[in-house]
Formats: C-alpha cells, sequence, structure tokens
C-alpha cells in the first residue's frame, strides 16, 4: 500500500485539524535533529504536515518532484526530449510487466497486491480482486495496458506530450472502468490518453485534450505549426458518464451522459444526454441511425455557440443554433402528436425534449394542422362558399 500523509503522522483519516497539529508536534519533538532524532525522518513528517494542511492525502512522489523541477525545462529542447524520452521508456516497461502480471493473475484466478513504478519514476498500485477486478490507484502516465475484466481507479489518467511511441492506452475487453468517487477526488483523462471498453460502460470525470502551437520544422521565423493530442474514450456496446469535456476529444458510444462540452469535441453516440449549460466551439455530435439527443436544462441551452452542429450518419449537418430557434409547435404533427403540452414558444433545445434522428432528417417538414392566418379568420369572417 502507498503510505498516505495521515499513515505518516500515525492518525486516522478524517483527523480534525487539532488532531493533526498535535500528532506533528508529538513526533516534531521526537525526531527534530536538535533532540538526536532522524532529520530526514523529520523533514518527511513536517511534508505530511503541510500537505493535510492544504487536504493533500498523498505525499509528492519523486517522480512529481522530478517532473515539477528542471528536468522538464532543461537548457535545450532536444536535453528536455532526451529526458522526457528515457522517462517514457521505462513507464511503459514497467506498465507492460503489469499487464503481464495482472493477466496471470486472471488466468489462476488469484488475488494479489504489486507496486509497480519506483521512487523515481513514481509508483502505481495494482491489486486483482475476487471477484476478478483489478484496483489501480496512482497516477498512470504512460504505456498499454489490456485486461479482461473490471477496471476501478484511484487517479488520473494522462499520457506523454512528446512522443506518440508511449502514448498511454488502456484496454478492457469485458467489465466497465470506474473512477472512484470522481467529481469528489477531481479524477481526470489528459493529454491524449486512449481509453477503449469493449463491452461494459465507462464512469469518469473531466476529459481533456490537447493543442499547442509548435515552431516551424523547417526553421522559419514566426511560422508554427499547430500540435494535436485529441483524447479518446470509447465504449461502443455501453455507456459513457463524464463531466466536462474540454479542447480536442472524442468520445464515443452507444450513449453519453454529459454536462459540458467545449472547444473541438466530437461525441458519436445513438443517445446523448446533456445536463449542463455549454456546447461550443467547433463541437460536433455525430448522431447514430435511430438516435436522439436531449438537453435536460430547464431553459434553451445558453451556452450554444453558431459553430457546434449535428451530423447524421447520411451526411446531412444541422447547426445546434437552428434547433434553439426551432419551435415545437413548428415540427411536424407525426413527430409531435400532442403539442399542447408544450410552450407556445417551446424550442427543441431544453427542458428534456427528445430530439429524434428522424425528427432532424425531416426539420424541414411542417405541421399538418391548418393554420388561420389570413385577413378574414382574424376578423372572424367565414369564407363563403355559395353562390346567389
Amino acid at each position: 500500500m502507498v503510505e498516505s500523509n495521515y499513515d505518516i503522522l500515525g492518525i486516522v483519516e478524517g483527523s480534525s485539524e487539532k488532531e493533526i497539529r498535535d500528532a506533528f508536534r508529538r513526533l516534531a519533538l521526537q525526531y527534530h535533529s536538535d533532540r538526536g532524532g532522524e532529520n530526514e525522518q523529520f523533514i518527511k513528517i513536517k511534508q505530511a504536515y503541510e500537505d493535510l494542511k492544504i487536504g493533500k492525502k498523498y505525499p509528492e512522489t519523486d517522480f512529481e518532484k522530478i517532473k515539477n523541477s528542471r528536468v522538464y525545462s532543461g537548457d535545450s529542447e532536444s536535453d528536455v526530449r532526451r529526458k522526457n524520452q528515457i522517462l517514457g521508456q521505462e513507464l511503459s516497461k514497467e506498465m507492460k510487466t503489469a499487464e503481464e502480471w495482472a493477466a496471470a493473475l486472471n488466468r489462476a484466478n488469484s488475488t494479489a497486491t504489486r507496486l509497480f513504478g519506483s521512487k523515481t519514476l513514481g509508483e502505481i498500485e495494482l491489486e486483482r480482486k475476487a471477484n476478478g477486478a483489478l484496483s489501480i490507484k496512482g497516477n498512470f502516465m504512460a504505456g498499454t495496458l489490456t485486461y479482461d475484466g473490471p477496471i476501478i481507479m484511484q487517479g488520473n489518467i494522462t499520457s506523454p506530450s512528446w512522443t506518440k511511441e508511449f502514448q498511454t492506452n488502456i484496454h478492457l475487453t469485458n467489465g466497465d472502468f470506474k473512477f472512484l468517487n470522481p467529481l469528489e477526488n477531481k479524477y481526470k483523462i489528459e493529454n491524449g490518453a486512449r481509453l477503449i471498453v469493449d463491452n461494459g460502460n465507462i464512469v469518469v470525470g473531466n476529459i481533456f485534450g490537447r493543442k499547442f502551437r509548435v515552431e516551424d520544422p523547417d526553421g522559419r521565423v514566426g511560422i508554427f505549426q499547430i500540435q494535436e493530442h485529441r483524447t479518446h474514450v470509447s465504449a461502443p456496446n455501453g455507456k459513457i458518464i463524464a463531466e466536462n469535456v474540454v479542447n480536442t476529444v472524442r468520445l464515443e458510444a452507444d450513449t453519453i451522459v454529459v454536462l459540458n462540452v467545449e472547444d473541438d469535441v466530437i461525441l458519436s453516440a445513438r443517445e446523448i444526454l446533456f445536463y449542463g449549460g455549454k456546447l461550443t466551439y467547433d463541437s460536433v455530435i455525430e448522431l447514430k441511425q435511430c438516435g436522439s439527443i436531449r438537453f435536460f436544462e430547464t431553459f434553451s441551452i445558453q451556452g450554444l455557440s453558431g459553430d457546434a452542429i449535428i451530423k447524421l450518419e447520411n451526411g446531412k449537418k444541422i447547426r445546434l443554433f437552428d434547433l434553439k430557434t426551432k419551435k415545437i409547435k413548428d415540427l411536424a404533427d407525426e413527430f409531435v402528436p400532442d403539442k399542447t403540452q408544450y410552450a407556445k414558444d417551446a424550442t427543441m433545445v431544453g427542458h428534456g425534449f427528445t430530439i429524434t434522428y428522424e425528427m432532424l432528417e425531416n426539420l424541414s417538414k411542417k405541421s399538418n394542422k391548418k393554420q388561420n392566418n389570413g385577413w378574414a379568420s382574424k376578423f372572424s369572417f367565414k369564407k363563403n362558399n355559395q353562390t346567389n
């Protein structure tokens, strides 16, 4: 098990501020060098106390210390790249070993716990449980892991920025992938990582991709290229539940449940449910045939930019903004037989209204009910068709 800051201070998780402070003072008296104690242990205790004051449960790993040091910001780009290549290579080797270890336990239907990585690379704990689930504690930063069963994870998933050679790929052939309390713990997937679940659901927190500007490879001054690290999360036969999906991401599933979507996000599904107020900046909904979309805000979604579109399987494209202004009463009666349950000015976007694939295919189709729009109807005159 990874030692927490509570363990270092010898107290239980959830201790009060006073209990944390008292534990620190007691251990500080014991280990301070002025009293003949071990200076290294005192530093560890002091750091644990400082961490808990800001709510940090686990101490910073040596890898995190390296990440925040000049190892990642050397004097030259080639120096940074060389060090990161070494780091990515070592992390990938560790995850390959972890993959083989978990597969062997699966074949034997055994349980075990093991740490992978190192103090320098950062440690990650894997535990194969009796029900076949794999528990992962720690941050997954590079390399590939394939597992035939469910995964429950406590930590973040990221991918190297400097190369796709050691890109993070997590693949479940069966079972669900779940972050443990992702909203409370602020867990995230980011930076071009891939998470694929063949037969199961995915429950995660925030999902981020990354775009950044790089200098022209030919050395032309003032010329730049955009490098993209699109994060890809896929559950083709299941459901993806996520919070905020932002900046160069692709989600693919049978059903997608999401809060907000911002900046170049692609959602591909049969059923898509939105619970937030943002769908912005070059985002695309790829709706599968016989599918539907629902926006659950109590009003027409506010953060809806004009460049967000829906793309149907037949190639037809519809601006989301057009749906925001399309009134339900103007839809063909075959799609909404009872329009009296909706307000006169209610639009397709908002209030949980179900926007079906068929509606979008036939958006220009008019209501069948006759409208009394003529001048005679305004004055309650009836047209006389009889001849004298």
